[in-house]
């Protein structure tokens, strides 16, 4: 008997055992007041220069039954670039930054593009395979996400809802952005906040 609880828990906490929410199933969207998109990246050797994006859509087509089968796909604008340089009136750093040549370069290439290829959950933590594009170099890249929370709809909120944390480290240069490598770092670690409801 201690073998087949010991296999049944096992078998649990695996990856075979689908990963369920407690939401219905169906096509859910970002809440923009409640989504972040935060990169950071060493400067100097002496600290973590940190930016985010502020022009963020995301939506998961959620299998609430198996959240393996789900799908997410994220459009962020490469010139949304919020860099909080403390001198404006002399370089437009965010500019420089979201629409240069050197970086982004939004001019030519507008949107940042993730759409994911694979979710496998365990619990309320996930590895969420996918393919990132930005200027117009397309690569796989790993987020590890992890589920905050759900929401049935309540006297405040009249849908339900869930929540997820996400973090992925990434090479700059992997996608033409070398530029500089010797001052700031070319490993960017991204930092993910997102609330999602239901589209319609």
């Amino acid at each position: 008997m201690r073998h087949l609880l010991a296999a049944a828990a096992l078998l649990a906490a695996s990856p075979l055992a689908a990963a369920t929410l407690d939401v219905p199933s169906g096509k859910y969207a970002n809440d923009p007041a409640h989504t972040s998109v935060t990169f950071r990246l060493m400067h100097l050797g002496l600290s973590n220069y940190t930016a985010r994006m502020t022009k963020i859509a995301s939506t998961v087509d959620l299998d609430a039954k198996d959240v393996a089968r789900s799908k997410l796909a994220v459009t962020i604008a490469a010139n949304s670039v919020k860099t909080d340089f403390p001198f404006p009136d002399k370089t437009d750093f965010d500019g420089e930054i979201g629409g240069g040549d050197r970086f982004l370069d939004g001019k030519n290439f507008p949107e940042i593009k993730f759409v994911s290829t694979g979710i496998t959950a365990v619990g309320k933590t996930a590895k969420i395979t996918g393919l990132l594009t930005m200027r117009g170099v397309t690569k796989p890249v790993v987020l590890d996400a992890v589920l905050n929370g759900t929401m049935q709809p309540n006297a405040m909120f009249k849908t339900p809802a869930f929540g997820v944390s996400a973090t992925a480290h990434i090479q700059r240069s992997a996608w033409g952005m070398s530029f500089g490598t010797q001052f700031v770092g070319d490993d960017v670690e991204l930092l993910i906040q997102a609330e999602y409801r239901p589209v319609g």
